[in-house]
Formats: C-alpha cells, sequence, structure tokens
C-alpha cells in the first residue's frame, strides 16, 4: 500500500468561524443599580466584566479581548522606546519599603499580609519603586550599564477605603510601570522625553482625547512629573487649563497669573468688631456685610520641624511634599510649630502648594489646642495681624486693601485691614508665593482664561531623581570610580483605566463605541435569517475573507430577530457591522453600518471587502 506523503504544499487547516453561538457574550438589558458612571454601566450590560468582590472584577472574554489589544499597544511603544520588559511579584518584602520610608507615607492603603507569621513581613505592592532599585543595586554597577529602563505589566493592590466607579477605583488592577536609572539629569531628561512621546504614541492609538498636563509627584515622589488625561465627568482628578491650549495642570499643580493689585483710594482705620459666636467665612460675611473675597482667611497647620528617626529607619526617608506622619512607625517629631497659612476668603489652600514651598515639610491641620495657645483665642478667629506665627501668605491676599480678619481674640474681627501697614509681607518668618488653588476667574501666565474640568487620570510619568537610590544605596562608579546614586524617573500606565476612558469618551445611549484599536472585534457580521442557506455561505464567506485579510470578525449566528441583534451590536460597540439578510441578497446587496454613525450603505458583495479595508485604514 502507497503512503500518503505529507508536503510543505498541504493547505493550513481553515481557520474556524468566530461565531456568537459558540462565544460568550452574557449582555444584560437592565442598568445594574449599583453602576452610577457610562463606563461601568455598559461594561457589566456588555458582558464585558463581572465584580468579584467590592473593587475587584473577573474580564469576560470581550473585555479581556479588549484587555489583550490594549496590552499589545503598550508593550510595542515601550519596546519601540528602548525600554526592556521583566515580571516583578506582586508580594514585597516590607522592610524594602522601610527603607524608603513610604509604609508611613502610603498609610493605610498599603495591603499587609498579617494572618500569618511568615507573611507580616509582606505587602502586596500597589507599585514597584522599591523592587526595582533593589534589582538595580544589585545588578548595575557601572555608569557603563547606564541609561537602562525596565518594564513590567503586572496586577497591582492598594486597600481602597471606597472602591467606586466600576474599573476607575478598585483594589485590584492592572498596570504597566516602567523605572529608568541614569548617571545624570542630562540623561535622565532624556530618557524622561522618549517615555513622554512613548505615552502620546500609545493613548493616540488607544483613541483617547488625551490632554497631558502638569502633576504633582504625590507619594511616587520625584521632582517634575506629567499626567496624561482624558476628560470626563466620570474622573475624580480636575485640570485647569488654559483657553487658548497654551496651558494645563492638574489642580493639585495649577500655577496662576498674579492678581493685580486693585485701586484703592483711601486705606481705612483698623478695627475691632464684636462678632459674637460667627466664625465661618459665610457667617462672618454675612453679620458685617462685606463679600468672602473681601475677608482673608488665616488657617493654622502644624509642623513638624524635624523628624528623629528611631532605628532600623533609612534617613533618605519621605516623598516629595509628603513626609512620614508625626508619630508614624521609625519617626517621631523632633518639635511641632504652628503655620499660620492666609489665603482669600473665597480661595482654598492647596496642600501640595504649601507643602513645596516648605521644602517638603510635614504638615497637619492644626488642632484646637495648638490654635488656642497660638492666636490667644478659640477656633475662628485667627488673623495675621500681631500673630506670633510663621506667616505663609499667599499672593492674592498681597494686593487685599480694607480686608476684613480674625482679630485672635475670641467673638472679635478686625476691619480695614491692610497688608504692609498692619502685617508684614517680608522678613525671616514669612513666606509669599502661590499656595491657593485656581479657581474661576483666574488666568494662565499667557493671560488665557483658565478652564476646569473632571478628568480621568490614565497615565503618569516622574522625574524621581535619587529619593529611591539613595535610601536603598543602588550606586554606581563612574569613569573616575566614584560612587554616585542612580538617578531614576518612573512612568505608569492604568491599563484597565484606559479601557474604562475609552468607553467614558465613546458612547452613546445605545451602547459603547470603541476606537478600532483596542474593540474586542473590528468586524461585527450580522447574519439574518440564519435557516436559509445562501444567508449563511455568503456570511461565512465574507467571515473567512476578512479574517485572512487580518481582521477580527464575529459573526452574528443567533436566530433572532434583527432588532434584538442590531441592539447587542450597539451594546457591545463594534466599529463594523456587516447585515447579511435575504432580501438584501435578492437585491443584490448587503448592508455597511459604521457604530459612530447612523448611515447605512448597500454594497455589493464584491465592494464589502474594500470598503471595509478603507474603514480600517488597510
Amino acid at each position: 500500500m502507497r503512503r500518503r506523503m505529507v508536503t510543505d504544499s498541504v493547505l493550513p487547516p481553515r481557520i474556524p468561524p468566530m461565531l456568537w453561538t459558540e462565544f460568550f457574550i452574557p449582555t444584560l438589558k437592565e442598568v445594574p443599580s449599583d453602576a452610577v458612571v457610562p463606563s461601568h454601566q455598559l461594561m457589566l450590560r456588555a458582558g464585558l466584566i463581572r465584580q468579584v468582590a467590592a473593587g475587584s472584577y473577573s474580564y469576560l472574554p470581550l473585555g479581556f479581548r479588549v484587555l489583550q489589544k490594549v496590552v499589545a499597544i503598550v508593550r510595542e511603544e515601550m519596546n519601540r522606546a528602548g525600554a526592556i520588559e521583566l515580571n516583578m511579584p506582586a508580594m514585597q518584602p516590607i522592610e524594602w519599603w522601610e527603607e524608603t520610608g513610604r509604609v508611613a507615607a502610603m498609610g493605610p492603603t498599603l495591603v499587609r499580609l498579617v494572618d500569618q507569621a511568615w507573611r507580616r513581613g509582606t505587602v502586596l505592592g500597589p507599585t514597584h519603586e522599591e523592587v526595582i532599585t533593589e534589582i538595580a543595586r544589585a545588578y548595575l554597577t557601572s555608569y557603563k550599564q547606564l541609561p537602562v529602563n525596565l518594564y513590567q505589566i503586572q496586577t497591582k493592590f492598594r486597600d481602597e477605603q471606597r472602591p467606586k466607579s466600576g474599573v476607575l477605583r478598585t483594589r485590584e488592577f492592572l498596570m504597566k510601570d516602567a523605572y529608568s536609572f541614569h548617571v545624570d539629569k542630562a540623561s535622565l531628561d532624556e530618557g524622561y522625553q522618549k517615555m513622554y512621546d512613548a505615552y502620546c504614541c500609545i493613548f493616540s492609538r488607544c483613541g483617547l482625547p488625551y490632554i497631558a498636563c502638569e502633576a504633582e509627584s504625590g507619594p511616587i515622589g520625584g521632582d517634575a512629573s506629567h499626567e496624561f488625561m482624558v476628560v470626563t465627568d466620570a474622573g475624580e482628578d480636575y485640570i485647569a487649563r488654559a483657553e487658548d491650549g497654551s496651558y494645563a495642570a492638574n489642580l493639585e499643580r495649577a500655577a496662576m497669573a498674579p492678581l493685580s493689585d486693585a485701586a484703592c483710594d483711601r486705606l481705612e482705620p483698623l478695627k475691632e468688631v464684636h462678632t459674637p459666636g460667627v466664625t465661618s467665612i459665610e457667617a462672618v460675611s454675612k453679620f458685617l456685610g462685606c463679600r468672602p473675597q473681601d475677608m482673608i482667611k488665616t488657617i493654622l497647620y502644624a509642623r513638624s520641624a524635624g523628624l528623629e528617626r528611631s532605628a532600623g529607619i533609612s534617613p533618605a526617608s519621605g516623598t516629595a511634599g509628603i513626609l512620614p506622619a508625626p508619630g508614624a512607625a521609625g519617626f517621631q517629631p523632633a518639635s511641632t510649630t504652628a503655620v499660620a497659612v492666609l489665603v482669600r476668603g473665597d480661595h482654598e489652600v492647596n496642600e501640595s502648594k504649601l507643602r513645596r514651598l516648605l521644602g517638603g515639610a510635614a504638615l497637619e491641620l492644626a488642632d484646637p489646642d495648638l490654635i488656642r495657645r497660638t492666636t490667644n483665642a478659640e477656633v475662628g478667629f485667627a488673623g495675621p495681624v500681631g500673630l506670633n506665627a510663621q506667616l505663609v501668605i499667599d499672593q492674592a491676599v498681597t494686593v487685599m486693601h480694607n480686608a476684613v480678619t480674625g482679630a485672635n481674640k475670641t467673638e472679635y474681627h478686625l476691619t480695614g485691614v491692610n497688608p504692609t501697614r498692619d502685617f508684614a509681607l517680608d522678613g525671616s518668618n514669612v513666606i509669599v508665593g502661590d499656595v491657593r488653588s485656581a479657581a474661576p476667574g483666574d488666568r494662565s501666565a499667557s493671560g488665557s482664561p483658565l478652564v476646569f474640568e473632571k478628568c480621568i487620570e490614565v497615565g503618569h510619568v516622574f522625574k524621581l531623581g535619587t529619593k529611591y537610590s539613595a535610601a536603598m544605596g543602588a550606586s554606581f562608579l563612574d569613569e573616575h570610580g566614584k560612587s554616585h546614586p542612580m538617578i531614576m524617573g518612573c512612568y505608569g500606565i492604568g491599563i484597565n483605566r484606559i479601557m474604562a476612558a475609552a468607553i467614558e469618551a465613546g458612547h452613546d445611549e445605545n451602547g459603547i463605541i470603541w476606537p478600532i484599536s483596542i474593540a474586542p472585534f473590528t468586524v461585527l457580521i450580522a447574519a439574518l435569517d440564519t435557516r436559509e442557506e445562501q444567508v449563511m455561505s455568503v456570511a461565512r464567506k465574507l467571515h473567512d475573507a476578512l479574517t485572512a485579510a487580518g481582521l477580527d470578525v464575529l459573526l452574528d449566528d443567533r436566530d433572532a430577530r434583527p432588532g434584538f441583534k442590531f441592539k447587542d451590536a450597539d451594546l457591545i460597540g463594534i466599529p463594523i457591522r456587516i447585515t447579511v439578510g435575504k432580501k438584501g441578497l435578492a437585491e443584490g446587496v448587503l448592508e455597511l453600518k459604521e457604530r459612530r454613525s447612523p448611515d447605512v450603505q448597500k454594497l455589493s458583495p464584491d465592494a464589502i471587502m474594500p470598503a471595509v479595508q478603507g474603514l480600517v485604514g488597510g
């Protein structure tokens, strides 16, 4: 008997069709009662996710396909920018976090495992600065090995007290984090720009209408940072941007043009007024018949003059702008003094700016006892005139005239208060600067009005400097054999947040409108009259041809009414829908519709492939 030889000419097996009836798409008709923001509602209704516990979700097949496409884009752009992928464990030794002082800085959001003895020395990482720095100190010892950028795509954990908004605020999340190591600032600046540019490419490819803005570094630390934001009412961050597009910053960071000194015909005399039981800005304004913007608000903070290190804690601890809280494990305050912060009555103190202006001092609102000792009055009657405390004065206060403020005397306020005449604007115990949050009516440095918008943060890049390398001893030898701490950068992207942001930016009353690049499928073929052999034959051939052309195609072969199929198609948001039906075939046409458009094209079967390729850019 002659045997059949297997040769290279044997055809590859036919690609099996991706059929709706064989896939897993558990769509919901009703909006879940506990889902508030559109992305959460639609991810549940479209069968993308299912909640496992508060702040923890399973990604169902459609959602996982989107996640995989986002990850692929992130990985491609990171590799293109020269970053090298690795993988680090979620479980980390807490002693490394103690080296950098971040056990206190992260506070209760740090997930600790204490149910068994061996776990008490570990945490589940919300980020991986300590782990990557330990790797660097072990293997990077010479300037010849630098710069290097290492990244991972890894699950993170944080003990979020109030998880909400679906995957936007969770306890478990997927993140891309990269860390770069450099010999000097110039190298860091170059690496930072590469990551900034890579992020722009990533978010553009994901179809996000993003804004890059200046940002605070927060508990990560560092000298400079930028956030990448998507404007949406579902966001929890705010940005201030100039109308002319010249400036954008997170509200924690946003700077404003200085307010001008308004003309004043006459400086009123300083006068003490009895204001019994009146303590708030609103109440005082009403009682005295003035406006909040005519008042000087004096807010007292307790400042730790120094932190004495207990045994076992690195002295190079804390973060830029946020130091371990007084009394935190391993640290004790050397002394506490009062800092009086002056802002206009209609303005708010920006604590991030305040800490930066004070060089990263550990600050917290003063308790009533410190307020009484500093002002010789009950809470609600503090003012700058005659106050024995360091004054931090916002620029807007310096141009006020005939203002109202507390008299440092219980149940009394002062009117006719004028800076310079009644309290100093200079001196060893006075700092003048920008310590307030931007507000409506403010302008950018260019003079353009500032616009305020709610946003979702999808990415953040930091210039860390030597915060972690100095604390953990990650040093290199230069060409002269001298040791230096490595200069670091840090770059994070919320993978899950990209999904949610894309939905927030692209949806209507019928469902999701995915960008083509991250849609779970590119094309949906809706086969009507599925019991008709010709309909299914044409639908399957079209599926195979589009799949062979490199497109992700889902064939809806359910025996269901057209309206039911079209509603599901709009809900899950596949960008292109092709309808194959008995009536259309009799007329020699198929229907082509983009999800983002109400228009329907009727094309011959031969014209469908070029039309689809034109839509996807192929």
